[in-house]
């Protein structure tokens, strides 16, 4: 199945060569988490403060379906 992953801000280094901006199309095998997922592209827990599956707020241990859309920011700071 196919998904896309999209990384924002410092979370983009993450992503793979053959990346589309800030996003990529990734193939997963059924029964994958979202977690599966970071883990599968070295993305530390620390890293990632939001997730969103197909825009809507996740927690990381949905399962993932063909089509669907995952999005990560990194935590922000500011003042």
């Amino acid at each position: 199945m196919k998904i896309e992953l999209r990384l924002y801000a410092s979370l983009g280094r993450y992503l793979p060569e053959e990346k589309d901006g800030n996003s990529c199309v990734v193939e997963v095998e059924p029964g994958t988490t979202i977690r599966d997922l970071f883990l599968r592209f070295q993305i530390p827990a620390e890293a990632r403060k939001i997730i969103f599956l197909n825009g809507i707020h996740a927690q990381g241990d949905e399962v993932l379906k063909n089509g669907d859309r995952v999005g990560a920011f990194p935590p922000v700071a500011g003042g």
